[in-house]
């Protein structure tokens, strides 16, 4: 079985990672650890890892979160091994594909189905690495021409 993680922040994106056909996989879920997804331990056990939840609302704070995140993406990597990371985004994603590219992963950017009309950050950043882009709406193949549309996740 290929070894694949998925990663996103929590929120939205979470909840669009979780609707994906991930069982068939030797898979492991990331994401950041707060109120609203602390039963996922539970519901997919010793597959869950967590990194530190930040925001852009408090720059200087913000900074050395994902500076720690930076460095338990690393170690999570090399703890895992995936051969393939696949994620929703946002901002908690971005040093993760950035690790799998460096050391021969696949990367799988699936942009956000809230975005309809423009590009996000952290699929700005990630665009130019992503082995496959996939946008949720035709309409973001003007915005990101190598994108494929897959159609929407819900």
């Amino acid at each position: 079985m290929t070894k694949v993680m998925f990663i996103s922040s929590m929120g939205g994106h979470l909840s669009e990672l979780l609707k994906l056909d991930f069982e068939k996989y030797d898979y492991s879920i990331v994401t950041e650890k707060t109120e609203s997804d602390k039963d996922l331990s539970d519901k997919y056990p010793e597959k869950v890892y967590y990194l530190a939840y930040g925001t852009r609302k408090t720059p200087f704070r913000y900074f050395f979160i994902l500076l720690f995140n930076f460095f338990k993406s690393l170690y999570l990597y090399f703890k895992l091994h995936p051969k393939v990371v696949v994620t929703t985004g946002t901002h908690t994603a971005v040093a993760m594909c950035y690790i799998a590219r460096i050391f021969g992963s696949k990367v799988i950017w699936i942009e956000t189905f809230a975005n309809r009309n423009s590009k996000t950050l952290a699929g700005r950043l990630v665009y130019p690495i992503a082995n496959t882009f996939v946008v949720q709406w035709e309409e973001m193949k003007k915005l990101y021409p190598k994108a494929v549309c897959w159609g929407w996740i819900y």
